[in-house]
């Protein structure tokens, strides 16, 4: 995937990770870029920053009739959809007493928001013979997010749904990438940790916090490789390995850095 003269839609877009795959989408020679976000105003700035190419839509991505009409309407604006950025998410921090509500809005957004998106999209892509689908899955989807359960349960289906797209879709030409990073200087880590949330202190002790711009970057990179898992933490790649071949050692970490941040 090239981002040159290609069409995208971007849900989550009005700040961090989706703001910033905005910008370096237009900076890579998009012919449109289209911001999606329930903050209107917000998703508005997003497109006035990154100039003409772009266009706002507000959106609630929990309603699949809201998401049909945003690709019915950038399909007649441009033609197509070339790439699919379902990049909203939303976090709970919170573990067993997370409430009904809590685990319906998780599930909503995290995971029935892609079904919505993939719904909506797949059938002017597969009658084109090609498109592309980035998930925003996060690192807990291929680990564990220490402190909130609902976060947890719903990224890790997030990436089995991209995973099974892959596998079903990928010799009809479509293509499709589970983005997993791990700490990022977005609103949802900076208010976890303001708040002194456990989930955001592990976070922050896990490694690095990049910057979104650096998460766009790896984004490009993985795209341009069509790599299933884009990792802009190279360090989660040796965190499953070291899970999957000895998951009790791997959560007694987990649980001697827990109790090192929350004695």
């Amino acid at each position: 995937m090239n981002l040159t003269d290609r069409v995208a839609v971007i849900t989550g877009g009005a700040g961090g990770i989706g703001a910033a795959l905005a910008r370096r989408f237009a900076a890579e020679g998009a012919a449109a870029v289209v911001v999606a976000d329930l903050d209107a105003a917000g998703a508005r700035a997003v497109a006035e920053e990154v100039g003409p190419v772009a266009h706002a839509v507000q959106l609630d991505v929990t309603a699949e009739e809201q998401v049909r009409a945003l690709v019915a309407d950038t399909e007649r604006r441009y033609g197509r959809i070339d790439l699919f950025c379902a990049n909203a998410g939303v976090a709970t921090e919170a573990g067993l007493d997370a409430t009904a509500a809590d685990w319906d809005r998780a599930w909503r957004v995290n995971v029935l928001a892609h079904v919505h998106s993939t719904r909506a999209v797949l059938p002017g892509m597969l009658a084109r013979g090609q498109g592309y689908l980035l998930h925003t899955c996060s690192a807990a989807g291929v680990l564990t997010a220490v402190g909130d359960a609902p976060y947890t349960a719903t990224k890790h289906a997030a990436v089995g749904l991209a995973e099974w797209l892959a596998i079903t879709y990928r010799d009809q030409g479509i293509r499709v990438s589970a983005l997993c990073p791990q700490g990022v200087d977005t609103p949802m880590l900076a208010e976890g940790l303001a708040a002194g949330h456990l989930g955001a202190r592990v976070i922050a002790a896990s490694g690095a916090v990049l910057h979104p711009d650096q998460v766009a970057d790896a984004v490009i990179a993985g795209l341009a490789e069509e790599r299933f898992l884009i990792l802009p933490h190279p360090e989660v790649a040796n965190y499953a390995r070291r899970r999957a071949e000895d998951p009790d050692g791997w959560q007694a970490g987990l649980r001697k850095l827990t109790r090192r941040l929350n004695p």
